[in-house]
C-alpha cells in the first residue's frame, strides 16, 4: 500500500510586506499539490505529471518553513557565508524573467553550495542535492501584494521576513548527510 502525504501546517507569524491574504491563498495552492500527489499515487498507471506535483509540494514546504518562528538575521561570518553563499547573487537570480524557483542547494559530493533557477517545479531540479534556501518566484506567491513589475519588492519582503536560523539548520542537516 502506498503511503500518502499529509498537508503540513506552518506556524507563520504576521509578515511585513507579505499579507495574510497572500499567505492564505498560497497555502491553499500548496494544499492542492498535496491532494494531487496523493491522488496520483493511488492511480494504477504512472502519470507523467507526478514530478511536477511532488516537487511543487516539497518546494512549498521548504519555502513556508522559512517564515516559521519569525525573522532572524543571517549569522555574520557563519557557515553559510563561509561556504560561499552570496545574497546579492541569489537576489539577482531570483529576478530572472518568467516563473519558477530560486534555490540554493548543498551538493554533498562536491561539498559546495549551488545556486539554481528551477522552472515548473520539475524542470531544473538538481538531482541528489539538498535544498537550503527556497524562494517561490511564481506569480501566485506575490500577485496579491505586488504586480509582476514589483518582483524586487516581493524579494525584499521575503528576505525581511526570512528566518535565517531555519536556512542555517537546513545547511547543517545537509552537510551531515
Amino acid at each position: 500500500m502506498t503511503k500518502l502525504f499529509e498537508e503540513k501546517k506552518f506556524n507563520i507569524p504576521k509578515l511585513n510586506g507579505i499579507s495574510e491574504k497572500a499567505i492564505e491563498i498560497h497555502l491553499g495552492l500548496y494544499a492542492g499539490y498535496v491532494k494531487n500527489v496523493n491522488e496520483l499515487l493511488q492511480e494504477k498507471e504512472y502519470n507523467r505529471r507526478f514530478p511536477f506535483e511532488f516537487d511543487g509540494m516539497r518546494n512549498h514546504e521548504v519555502y513556508f518553513s522559512h517564515f516559521e518562528g519569525g525573522s532572524t538575521p543571517l549569522t555574520a561570518g557563519g557557515p553559510l557565508t563561509q561556504a560561499g553563499f552570496d545574497l546579492e547573487r541569489f537576489k539577482a537570480m531570483a529576478l530572472t524573467r518568467g516563473v519558477g524557483w530560486a534555490i540554493v542547494y548543498y551538493d554533498s559530493t562536491s561539498k559546495q553550495l549551488m545556486h539554481s533557477w528551477v522552472d515548473e517545479h520539475h524542470l531544473g531540479i538538481l538531482t541528489g542535492l539538498f535544498p537550503i534556501l527556497v524562494l517561490d518566484m511564481w506569480e501566485h506567491a506575490y500577485f496579491t501584494d505586488y504586480t509582476p513589475a514589483e518582483k524586487k519588492k516581493y524579494i525584499e519582503a521575503f528576505f525581511a521576513n526570512l528566518n535565517w536560523q531555519n536556512v542555517e539548520e537546513n545547511f547543517a542537516s545537509a552537510i551531515q548527510k
